[in-house]
């Protein structure tokens, strides 16, 4: 029993849309998982609004300059020679921390902002003391 090449072709081009379509639905935001608070995740495509922020010795450069409440994706780029970290204090927002990176890495950390002050800062040694931190305003 001979299949025709249209049948074959078809069938083939179905195999390989569900395959696409199956891939797309298990990847990306890691939906769920956080930390203990809730207010924070790390993630490597994380959901939001993405600000980069630009590490160096020492100081931050954020991608972004205006900010309203909502989800957002920082990633710390660190294009200095040491190691660094990008640490985001404000309401709600405890423990949202990217891991240490060092020269050339990046790390992104996920977290929602309310309306009110925060801090980005590195945590490393004294690294905020030495001028990299950066205060927003949301809302």
């Amino acid at each position: 029993m001979a299949i025709s090449t249209g049948v074959a072709l078809r069938t083939t081009a179905l195999a390989f849309s569900t395959a696409l379509l199956v891939a797309a639905c298990s990847s990306g935001g890691g939906g769920g998982q956080g930390n203990d608070t809730g207010s924070a995740a790390t993630s490597k495509a994380g959901p939001g609004t993405k600000v980069t922020v630009t590490e160096t010795e020492y100081a931050l450069k954020l991608s972004k300059t205006s900010f309203s409440p909502g989800t957002y994706t920082f990633t710390a780029d660190n294009t200095g020679k040491v190691a660094h970290a990008l640490e985001i204090e404000g309401p709600g927002a405890s423990e949202a921390k990217t891991k240490t990176i060092q020269g050339g890495e990046k790390a992104e950390v996920t977290v929602t902002l309310k309306k009110g002050s925060y801090e980005l800062y590195c945590p490393v040694d004294n690294h905020k003391g030495l001028g990299m931190k950066q205060r927003i305003e949301v809302g």
